[in-house]
């Protein structure tokens, strides 16, 4: 009997270490995560499994648009010059390290990029 309960503990682990294991190291896809208060972020996600998982290898959006546009078929041409540009963390005014936990409550959605995205090529140029 105690020999089934060795077999059944033992398979149990080969089953559930990896995946656990895949929760806790990093993916090597690149993932956007989007937040409640409307900022995405692009990074490699990391301890998944708690309350607060954490990303590295930080990217996010900065759009910019033109400071005045007089009427409204300025605002259109406004809209059209808008740039956007992906920014690395850690090039702020503050100077944040690479790493952020963000608040497991606070994620929308989180989604995997694909290798041939936009936004992939861009980060992979920047390195």
């Amino acid at each position: 009997m105690l020999f089934i309960v060795i077999a059944f503990v033992i398979a149990l682990g080969v089953v559930v270490y990896p995946s656990l294991r895949s929760m806790q190291s990093p993916n090597d896809s690149w993932r956007a995560v989007f937040l409640t208060n409307g900022q995405v972020y692009f990074g490699h996600m990391y301890n998944q499994m708690g309350q607060y998982v954490t990303l590295k290898d930080i990217y996010y959006l900065d759009v910019s648009t033109p400071l005045q546009a007089s009427d409204t078929e300025g605002a259109a041409n406004a809209e059209q010059d808008s740039q956007i540009r992906l920014i690395k963390l850690g090039e702020e005014i503050h100077g944040p390290k690479d790493t952020m936990q963000i608040n497991r409550d606070h994620i929308l959605f989180i989604e995997d990029l694909k290798e041939d995205s936009k936004v992939v090529q861009s980060i992979l140029q920047n390195k």
